[in-house]
C-alpha cells in the first residue's frame, strides 16, 4: 500500500506549550475578536471555536443573511490559516473538491501526471450549501472529514492540520436540494441552528454595516495554537461515572433501549451513533476548560448535548407526520437520564 504524503506541510513539527490560562485567553481573543464582525450570535461563536479546537467539524443551519458564511471567513482572519470556499452546486463534481492529475510538460519536452490538489487542501474549508450538491460529490467530503486525508487513484495525501469543515445549508429553500446521508452528518462534531437576530442586534448590524468603515477582526492565533489547545482539551480527565453519564445518553435516543423515554419510542427510527458520545465528550472538556475546571462535570456534557446529537436523530415516519421536532427529543433524553 502507498504511503499517504503531504499537500503542502501537515502540521507543526513542535507545538508550542499551553496551560490552562493560556487556552482561556485564546480562546476569549478569537471570541472577541469574531465578535467584532459577527452581531450577537455569542453561544454560536462559542460552539464553532470549540468544534475547531476538538478538530472537528460543525453544520449550521440557518435561512440566508444570518452571518452563515461570515462566520467561517471572519474565523479564518482571526486564525493565521489557508482558507477555501467550496460553492456546492448541483454541477460540482467530485474533482472539483479533491483535485485530479493533470498532464504536464517538463522543460526536456517530456510529459507526466501530477496531482493539482482541489479547494478541501486547506486549514479552513467553507462548504457552502453543501446539501446543493449530488450526493455523489458530497460522498467526496466523508474521507476527507473523517480521516483528514484525500486518495486520487492509488495516491494517498494528508490534508493540512487543523483541518476544519464548516458547512452551510437553508432550512427552508428545498427545491434542488439533496438530503445529506446519514454518514456525512454523523461526520460533524455539531448542528448548529443560527437564530434571528433581536431588534437590537438588527439595529447594531445596519450601523456596522452600513457606515463608512468596516470593523476588520485582528489575527490572534496560529494554526500552532489551535493544535496545541486542542492537544490539552484533549488531556482533560473525565471521571468514569461522567462517561457513563454520557453514554446513557446517546443508548436512551434508541427506541429498543429499556432507558429511551416513550417520545424516542414513539417517533425514532435511529438514535445517536458512538460518534456522538466523542463529540460530547470532547466538547465537555473543552467546556470545562473555559468553566475554569480541569476536569468534566455533568454540566458540561448537558451543555453540548443538544448540539452533538441532534443531527445524528433519525426521526421515524410517524414523528415526521406529527411533526416532531429534534430538539424536543433531545431535551425528552436529558431530561429522561436526569442528573
Amino acid at each position: 500500500m502507498t504511503q499517504p504524503h503531504t499537500i503542502p506541510a501537515t502540521r507543526p513539527a513542535t507545538l508550542p506549550a499551553m496551560d490552562p490560562e493560556t487556552f482561556r485567553a485564546r480562546f476569549a481573543a478569537i471570541e472577541r475578536e469574531v465578535g467584532r464582525v459577527i452581531v450577537g450570535h455569542e453561544e454560536l461563536i462559542r460552539l464553532t471555536v470549540t468544534a475547531l479546537v476538538a478538530g472537528g467539524h460543525a453544520l449550521v443551519e440557518g435561512v440566508p443573511g444570518l452571518g452563515k458564511t461570515l462566520l467561517m471567513r471572519t474565523l479564518a482572519e482571526v486564525i493565521d490559516g489557508v482558507f477555501s470556499r467550496i460553492q456546492f452546486t448541483p454541477d460540482l463534481m467530485p474533482a472539483d473538491i479533491v483535485g485530479t492529475q493533470v498532464l504536464y510538460e517538463d522543460p526536456a519536452g517530456g510529459r507526466q501526471f501530477r496531482f493539482e490538489p482541489g479547494p478541501i487542501f486547506a486549514n479552513f474549508v467553507l462548504a457552502d450549501e453543501i446539501n446543493r450538491a449530488t450526493p455523489k460529490t458530497q460522498s467526496a467530503m466523508l474521507e476527507a472529514m473523517q480521516e483528514q486525508t484525500v486518495t486520487v487513484g492509488k495516491q494517498t495525501y494528508r490534508l493540512p492540520q487543523p483541518f476544519f469543515v464548516l458547512a452551510t445549508q437553508n432550512p427552508i429553500e428545498m427545491e434542488g436540494t439533496f438530503p445529506l446521508p446519514e454518514a456525512q452528518l454523523d461526520r460533524f462534531l455539531f448542528k448548529l441552528d443560527v437564530s434571528f437576530p433581536s431588534i437590537a442586534e438588527l439595529v447594531l448590524i445596519a450601523e456596522r454595516t452600513t457606515g463608512a468603515e468596516v470593523p476588520r477582526p485582528l489575527r490572534v492565533a496560529g494554526v500552532d495554537t489551535v493544535l496545541a489547545m486542542g492537544r490539552l482539551a484533549r488531556d482533560v480527565p473525565v471521571a468514569a461515572e461522567v462517561i457513563d453519564y454520557a453514554a446513557r445518553l446517546i443508548r436512551a435516543t434508541h427506541p429498543g433501549d429499556p432507558t429511551a423515554p416513550p417520545l424516542v419510542r414513539d417517533a425514532v427510527r435511529y438514535g445517536a451513533s458512538p460518534r456522538a458520545l466523542q463529540a460530547i465528550l470532547l466538547g465537555a472538556k473543552i467546556q470545562a476548560v473555559m468553566n475554569g475546571r480541569l476536569h468534566v462535570a455533568r454540566a458540561d456534557v448537558r451543555a453540548v448535548t443538544p448540539h452533538a446529537i441532534r443531527h445524528r436523530i433519525i426521526l421515524s415516519f410517524a414523528g415526521q407526520a406529527e411533526g416532531v421536532e429534534v430538539d424536543r427529543v433531545v431535551g425528552e433524553v436529558v431530561r429522561g437520564v436526569g442528573e
